[in-house]
C-alpha cells in the first residue's frame, strides 16, 4: 500500500510543490486547500483534495474524515503547511488583527494536530511535520504578527516532540527561509484590513518600506530557494529512519540560526534592523 500524507495549503507555493513532490516519490497525497475552487483544480489534477480551513474547525473535522474513510483509518504523516502574514508594525496590530491570524497559523494547526494523534497512536506509528520559518527563530520588523505565531508554532511542536518521545509518532520542524511562494501577494488584503498606515506615526517608513516591498514585485529575495527545496527537506523528514527535529531550509535559515546561538541579543538585534 501506498503511505499516505494529508498536506495544507496546497493552493499554492510549498504546498504545491510538496503535493507533487511527494505524489511523484510514490505516496498518496490528500492536498488540502481552504477554497473550494483550489480544491477542485487539485482534484482536476488528479489529486484527493480535501477542504481544510484552519480557522474553520467545523472544515477541519470534515476535512480529517474524508482523508480517514479514504485510508480505513489511517493516515502515516500530517503536514502542517498553511498559515498566512499580516504585514505591520506591532503599535498598530489591532487585537483582532492577532486573534485572526492565530486562528489560523496556531490554533487551527493545534486542533488539526491533535486530531491526528489518536490515529497515529492507534496504528503505532506516525509522523508530524510542521512547516515553521526562520521567523521563529529570529524576528525581523513589519512581520511581528507572523513572527508570533511562528514563535508559538516553534513552543508547542518542541514540547510536543518532548512529550512524544515514548511513542513511535515523529515531531519534526521545518524552518525555511526566502522561498518563492504567494505569502507577499496573499498578505496585502490583511494589511488592507487591519493596518490603518495612514494615521500611523510610520507612515512615512510604511510609503518608502513596506508598501513599495507588498505592492510592487521585486524579484526573488536574496538567497531565496524553489519551492521544491522544502519539497526535498519534507520528503527526507518523512523517509529517513531517524529524522532531525528540525530541519533548515536555504542560506538565510541556517546564517539565522547561527548568529542566534552565538551573538547577544543586542547583537543580533542590530544584525536584524538592517536586514
Amino acid at each position: 500500500m501506498k503511505k499516505s500524507i494529508l498536506i495544507t495549503g496546497c493552493s499554492s507555493g510549498i504546498g504545491y510543490d510538496a503535493a507533487h513532490g511527494m505524489r511523484a516519490a510514490g505516496w498518496r497525497v490528500f492536498a488540502s486547500c481552504r477554497q473550494p475552487a483550489d480544491c477542485d483544480r487539485l482534484r482536476a489534477e488528479g489529486f484527493d483534495a480535501p477542504l481544510v480551513d484552519y480557522a474553520d474547525p467545523a472544515s477541519i473535522e470534515t476535512g480529517l474524515g474524508e482523508v480517514l474513510a479514504a485510508t480505513g483509518g489511517t493516515l502515516d504523516v500530517l503536514f502542517n503547511n498553511g498559515a498566512f502574514g499580516t504585514p505591520g508594525a506591532v503599535e498598530d496590530l489591532p487585537r483582532d488583527a492577532l486573534r485572526e491570524i492565530f486562528e489560523t497559523n496556531v490554533f487551527g494547526v493545534h486542533d488539526l494536530t491533535i486530531r491526528v494523534i489518536p490515529v497515529m497512536r492507534a496504528q503505532g506509528h506516525g509522523r508530524i511535520v510542521q512547516n515553521s520559518s526562520v521567523l521563529g527563530l529570529v524576528a525581523m520588523r513589519w512581520r511581528a504578527a507572523y513572527n508570533a505565531t511562528k514563535f508559538a508554532l516553534e513552543g508547542l511542536t518542541d514540547t510536543l516532540r518532548i512529550e512524544m518521545a515514548d511513542t513511535n509518532i515523529k515531531i519534526i520542524t521545518i524552518e525555511p527561509g526566502p522561498v518563492t511562494s504567494d505569502i507577499r501577494k496573499n498578505s496585502i488584503p490583511h494589511f488592507e484590513r487591519w493596518i490603518d498606515w495612514e494615521n500611523s506615526p510610520r507612515r512615512a517608513q510604511y510609503e518608502s518600506g513596506l508598501r513599495q516591498r507588498l505592492y510592487e514585485d521585486s524579484g526573488p529575495d536574496k538567497y531565496e530557494l524553489p519551492a521544491s527545496a522544502v519539497t526535498a527537506k519534507l520528503l527526507r523528514a518523512v523517509t529517513h529512519r531517524n529524522p532531525k527535529p528540525r530541519y533548515y531550509v536555504t542560506t538565510t535559515t541556517y546564517l539565522m540560526g547561527f548568529l542566534r546561538r552565538i551573538l547577544t541579543s543586542r547583537a543580533l538585534d542590530r544584525v536584524l534592523r538592517k536586514a
